[in-house]
């Protein structure tokens, strides 16, 4: 069999799969490990959540609502929108690719960072459209940079915010003055997946800027705060025009049912969404100060995450923790070996991952 395949696709490489937790136990002769690697909502789904969907299981015979009509409308109503300006995904991943798909050509260029979300320069590639990468600087999006590297072939700028894996967020005033200097022909994406973490005396509100002269799109999940990651389920805000564009290339069933249900009991549960918020601080404010009694640098963060410098290398010291049973993310892939990256646990898998770390280290440095 000979293939031909575009090059663009012949030299993507794909997004990297991690283990199932059970096959990495299986490997390393552990039992019990807990997960602190893929930002995940330690508290669970929301109770409401997984009543609604146990409900619904026995209408999995019925393909889903093709218009998320139930989950647009109460969206809309909580977030003070119109649920004309908000498109469904199956996770925001899906609107990354129905933005770059709707609005690139082969050869015109997007914007993005370096280190943030892999998707972006993926689905730019896929497209075979241009990746114009701007270095972070000081851990954060560089806007006067990402201005100067906006040409007459740039129709999309993504920053997300807060970063990933940074944790870092840029203030208000910065942005606008950054917007004001963006072509209208530009369409800037924030994509806002760990937003519900920001605290709100800081953080940048996209309803504001849907009207602005620049096209804005906000893209947020239900996978972090709400704990719904196994279902897949986030959405775009922006303005119905573009809205319109997407919904001719979406697919006419991307969100599943369960997901729709999940989705729509989360918005009503306030008391698990304030929960997963205290969990967050709390252990995030109890980690930094223990890691660093260890010797190690945690460093700031916006999000259910943050970076931590161990100043060994963070390779070495994620396959002695995960034979601990305990799975941290190594940062070498984004330009930082003497990183690892920590998601936020309940406060009994925050002691053990501190236990674990400090044996590490102290195995490491000998």
């Amino acid at each position: 069999m000979k293939l031909t395949v575009p090059e663009n696709i012949e030299t993507l490489i794909p997004y990297p799969p991690g283990k199932p937790l059970e096959e990495l136990e299986r490997e390393y002769g552990i039992t019990g490990s807990i997960k602190l690697a893929s930002n995940e909502n330690a508290l669970g789904p929301s109770p409401k959540a997984t009543a609604a969907i146990a409900k619904a299981l026995a209408g999995l015979h019925r393909y889903p609502d093709g218009s998320c009509y139930y989950l647009a409308n109460r969206l809309a109503e909580k977030l003070g929108v119109k649920p004309e300006e908000l498109v469904f995904g199956n996770g925001s991943n899906e609107i990354i690719e129905l933005l770059v798909s709707t609005f690139l050509t082969p050869g015109e260029e997007v914007i993005s960072s370096h280190p943030s979300f892999l998707v972006y320069q993926k689905m730019v590639q896929a497209q075979g459209g241009v990746n114009r990468v701007v270095a972070l600087k000081n851990l954060c999006h560089d806007l006067d940079a990402i201005v100067a590297a906006i040409t007459a072939k740039t129709r999309l700028i993504f920053l997300d915010n807060p970063n990933n894996p940074t944790g870092t967020v840029f203030a208000r005033a910065a942005f606008e003055a950054f917007l004001a200097k963006v072509p209208e022909s530009v369409i800037v994406v924030l994509d806002e997946a760990y937003v519900d973490f920001v605290d709100p005396a800081i953080r940048l509100d996209a309803r504001d800027y849907l009207n602005h002269r620049t096209p804005v799109v906000a893209l947020r999940t239900f996978s972090k705060a709400y704990g719904l990651a196994g279902l897949r389920v986030g959405y775009g805000l922006m303005r119905a025009e573009i809205a319109g564009y997407l919904h001719r290339l979406r697919q006419p069933f991307n969100v599943n049912s369960l997901a729709q249900v999940g989705a729509l009991a989360c918005l009503d549960d306030d008391e698990h969404y304030q929960k997963t918020m205290t969990m967050t601080t709390d252990g995030m404010a109890w980690l930094h100060a223990e890691i660093a009694k260890l010797g190690c640098r945690p460093l700031s963060s916006h999000a259910n995450f943050f970076l931590v410098d161990v100043g060994v290398s963070g390779k070495v010291l994620y396959e002695k923790m995960l034979a601990k049973g305990v799975i941290v993310r190594p940062m070498a892939a984004y330009g930082f070996p003497d990183y690892i990256r920590i998601t936020i646990g309940m406060p009994a898998e925050n002691q053990r991952l501190v236990k674990a770390l400090a044996d590490s280290l102290q195995e490491i440095r000998g």
